[in-house]
């Protein structure tokens, strides 16, 4: 049964498939009794591979959101277990190998997000928190082969989208890595014996593994687990979501501030803003309709409510309604705006001269990822400092360019800016 052809009973399928959640589904009708029933707890892993989420996880995060608001159990799985190992899905590449460390520091900043989203605690349907090290770091490996590897067929792991499209073209996968279907597999049943967890969620690219952890639970004797991916998005031009020229769009204030936030929001394609206020706000359907049905110029004013509202989930209502004011007093009236995005650079690199190059790129402001996209979009007109075009890649920032507020203002288009501080 597809997506499309299933009318939900439940409120938390409804809700999901109203709003363009759902990609698939290994039984919807066994998921949706299970939610009206009042027995549907979920689950959606996050490794810790950086100290932030991004904005392409938000699909799965708002997932476990609506669980929780139509009465389900959320579990929000850190991978401080698999992270050692590294998921091959959708990579061309291993991903780099992080100390246990490493992976602490990065789980502590990714816990922070869900604080947004999610109500925490031990009764009823709050959310819980845990990690698969508690379980997977404690596995003896003879005993792991021959109680889960055995169940595991080699010929079906070759067939997996995250080991077959690796080997057609001809990247390297590490025999670390092709245990990881396993090792996510264990968590659902793992999840399950703890928790009585019997819905696993996550992106359109972790189906396979979720479908070989519902299989492993069958041939271990869990009750019947189920399955739903949300959809990997892109734009409506076919970018992939989350990405800018200056890199990927963090979840934590402290790598996007809130105002480059709400202006990524605020920069969606007319095409994508009803789908996104679908997926990454709360506002009620009739009122998203409303707001995309006006068309023209108006589409403008749809895109600020997507940006505000999105901002105000993941930062809080006040940090939107700043960024919202800061852009109105950029844009509309044209004034320096104190609370712009800011960073501190040496005096004395100013007095010496600071390269533009430099300014902009990943040491400083952080609105290009590397020199050569400095140059790139120095060429096409793209950079300015104090509002005037960089004509010159060897130009360099002085004392002199500071305004009379003290501050340099660095430009990449006409609606991201960064306040340069000399200290």
């Amino acid at each position: 049964m597809t997506p499309e052809s299933f009318a939900p009973k439940s409120d938390f399928l409804r809700v999901l498939m109203e709003r363009g959640y759902v990609h698939q589904g290994s039984d919807l009708a066994g998921i949706d009794q299970a939610a009206l029933d009042g027995r549907l707890t979920a689950y959606v892993g996050y490794d810790c591979t950086a100290a932030s989420l991004h904005v392409g996880h938000l699909l799965s995060i708002m997932m476990l959101h609506w669980l929780q608001r139509t009465g389900g159990k959320p579990i929000a799985l850190m991978g401080g277990g698999t992270t050692r190992v590294g998921d091959p899905s959708g990579r061309d590449e291993s991903r780099k190998i992080l100390t246990l460390e490493q992976i602490e520091e990065n789980k502590a900043g990714i816990q922070k997000t869900f604080a947004r989203f999610l109500t925490f605690g031990e009764s009823g349907n709050e959310a819980r928190m845990v990690d698969n090290a508690e379980w997977l770091t404690r596995l003896n490996y003879i005993e792991m082969l021959r109680d889960i590897g055995r169940h595991f067929s080699v010929n079906r792991m070759m067939s997996m989208d995250s080991v077959r499209m690796r080997l057609e073209r001809d990247q390297e996968l590490s025999f670390l890595e092709f245990n990881y279907m396993i090792l996510q597999s264990y968590d659902f049943v793992e999840l399950n014996r703890r928790y009585g967890c019997i819905l696993q969620m996550g992106g359109s690219d972790q189906w396979g593994n979720i479908v070989n952890g519902i299989d492993l639970g069958r041939r271990l004797g869990t009750p019947q687990l189920y399955g739903i991916t949300c959809p990997l998005l892109t734009t409506a031009s076919g970018a992939k979501m989350g990405k800018t020229a200056a890199g990927a769009v963090w979840l934590d204030a402290g790598m996007l501030s809130p105002y480059d936030y709400w202006q990524f929001w605020r920069n969606t394609e007319d095409a994508d803003v009803e789908r996104f206020l679908k997926l990454f706000t709360l506002l009620p359907l009739p009122e998203i309709a409303d707001l995309a049905g006006r068309g023209g110029a108006a589409i403008n004013e749809a895109k600020k409510v997507l940006a505000t509202e999105a901002t105000a989930l993941m930062h809080g209502r006040e940090a939107a309604e700043a960024a919202a004011e800061t852009a109105r007093k950029t844009f509309v009236e044209g004034a320096l705006a104190a609370d712009l995005p800011s960073v501190t650079v040496l005096r004395a690199a100013l007095e010496a001269g600071l390269g533009v190059l430099t300014a902009f790129g990943p040491e400083h402001a952080r609105l290009v990822p590397s020199t050569s996209e400095a140059r790139r979009q120095i060429k096409g007109g793209g950079l300015k400092v104090n509002d005037v075009p960089v004509t010159d890649e060897k130009a360099v920032l002085a004392l002199g360019d500071l305004t009379p507020e003290g501050v340099i203002k660095l430009s990449f288009g006409r609606k991201r800016h960064v306040l340069l501080k000399p200290e």
